[in-house]
């Protein structure tokens, strides 16, 4: 009997998830914050509402940004807080097990942008985003990293925010081994840039020049005079920063800025975990103006109309081999807040993906 024909036999499912027990003001989220526990689903056709489907998980994405919805205030990022004793959400890939809406049906591999983290959930058929095709030939996690929300981050900056970038053009990505960095360097290489990045281990730098074509890049724990470490690899000044952890390096690179330069602020993961008033400062924001500096931050979501572009040309560079990507399949829910924690450490490489089912 077909895997679909046993899920309809059953009428229950029990679902571990997680929910936010206590909001997290500073440092890493612990079990004192966020919490696993076991709840009953009814599978019974008249227990959905109407325009309502079963989801069953299939994969969860991790980024860096959920940190910001666990704060217990909207500053930063503004991103709007997971509500106490509630199941926190996140980008994900689930299967369609049980459906009151016609346009999806079971078997249906769907993703959805507010995803709870849990084995299990009922959703209103409209939060998901789009059905993927069996026979696209692409793996499911890449839905949640070449072309999910870290693809289109390094996308928006580099094709959007960086304006025409030209070749030969000096651009640099912190946090470059990251899920944002990995492509963001590849697409400005495919413009003709040099580009050059900074990570936090030598086994990183050696992962961003031989697998994701990087022309150069440094471990900031061991060439941490940053101002230094620019004036080496940027001998003629900067075009581009792509910034992805603000504090101490971004105000490096505003002594090393070319006139015009362009830098889109993509995130700035040094000081998610602090309180605004603890966080590093940048000093010579004047370099801005004098040298005609365009700083910029922007949120994916405000882009969305531009995702139609992002998914083309990206699934063309995928299938072709132009983009390569690093994916790390952690296995089982109960692995959600020790692999969250592990975003903030120097051991992440690529993108993180919680394999549900």
């Amino acid at each position: 009997m077909s895997e679909i024909s046993e899920e309809m036999r059953r009428t229950e499912v029990e679902s571990r998830e997680w929910y936010m027990a206590a909001y997290a003001p500073e440092g890493v989220p612990t079990s004192d914050h966020l919490k696993l526990h076991t709840v009953k689903i009814s599978l019974a056709l008249d227990s959905i509402p109407d325009q309502h489907v079963v989801l069953e998980t299939l994969f969860i994405s991790l980024d860096p940004f959920l940190r910001s919805r666990m704060t217990g205030r909207e500053d930063g990022l503004c991103s709007p807080q997971y509500n106490l004793n509630e199941v926190v959400s996140a980008f994900g890939v689930g299967k369609v097990i049980r459906s009151k809406d016609s346009n999806f049906g079971e078997g249906d591999v769907v993703i959805c942008p507010f995803l709870p983290v849990a084995e299990y959930c009922v959703l209103p058929s409209q939060a998901l985003t789009r059905k993927i095709d069996p026979d696209a030939g692409v793996p499911l996690p890449e839905y949640l990293s070449m072309l999910g929300v870290p693809g289109f981050a390094a996308w928006v900056g580099i094709e959007v925010m960086a304006g025409q970038v030209k070749a030969g053009s000096n651009v640099f990505i912190s946090a470059a081994a990251g899920a944002v960095g990995m492509y963001a360097g590849q697409l400005a290489k495919l413009k003709g840039c040099r580009v050059v990045g900074s990570t936090g281990s030598d086994e990183k730098v050696k992962l961003l020049k031989e697998e994701f074509g990087y022309d150069d890049a440094f471990n900031y724990h061991t060439e941490s005079d940053f101002n230094a470490a620019l004036s080496k690899y940027f001998p003629n000044g900067i075009d581009v920063y792509l910034d992805n952890v603000g504090g101490a390096m971004l105000e490096a690179v505003l002594n090393h800025v070319n006139h015009n330069a362009k830098i889109p602020l993509c995130g700035m993961i040094s000081g998610y975990n602090k309180v605004w008033s603890e966080r590093e400062g940048v000093r010579n924001l004047l370099n801005l103006i004098g040298k005609d500096v365009k700083m910029q931050g922007y949120m994916v979501f405000s882009y969305i109309d531009r995702f139609g572009d992002f998914t083309k040309e990206m699934e063309s560079h995928l299938k072709q081999g132009k983009i390569v990507s690093k994916v790390k399949i952690i296995n089982g829910i109960e692995k959600f807040l020790e692999s969250l924690g592990s975003l903030f450490t120097s051991s992440n490489i690529g993108k993180l993906v919680i394999q549900v089912k």
